[in-house]
């Protein structure tokens, strides 16, 4: 499962859990309400916006409701980009 599959997996969890749209998701963690629907439709991501989007959801996703098949991030955002 590739980078942005593993994105789109917890933001359609996180949509569930919070009983909203993709698009209300999208503008919450990335603020902008089209980002999910452009990774979902082909488009691209910054390795960094994407490690980014990860904690966002790992910041407010218990572990208990991480999807299983995606690693959950380790450190903060700029310890991953230093890495």
């Amino acid at each position: 499962m590739s980078g942005i599959e593993q994105l789109l997996v917890v933001a359609r969890r996180y949509a569930e859990i919070e009983g909203v749209p993709l698009s209300t998701v999208s503008s919450r963690a990335f603020n902008d309400g089209k980002k999910l629907a452009a990774l979902e439709g082909g488009d691209g991501i910054t390795v960094k916006r994407l490690e980014a989007g990860l904690r966002w959801f790992a910041d407010r996703l218990p572990e208990e409701k991480w999807p299983d098949d995606v690693p959950r991030p380790v450190g903060d955002v700029e310890e991953s980009a230093r890495a």
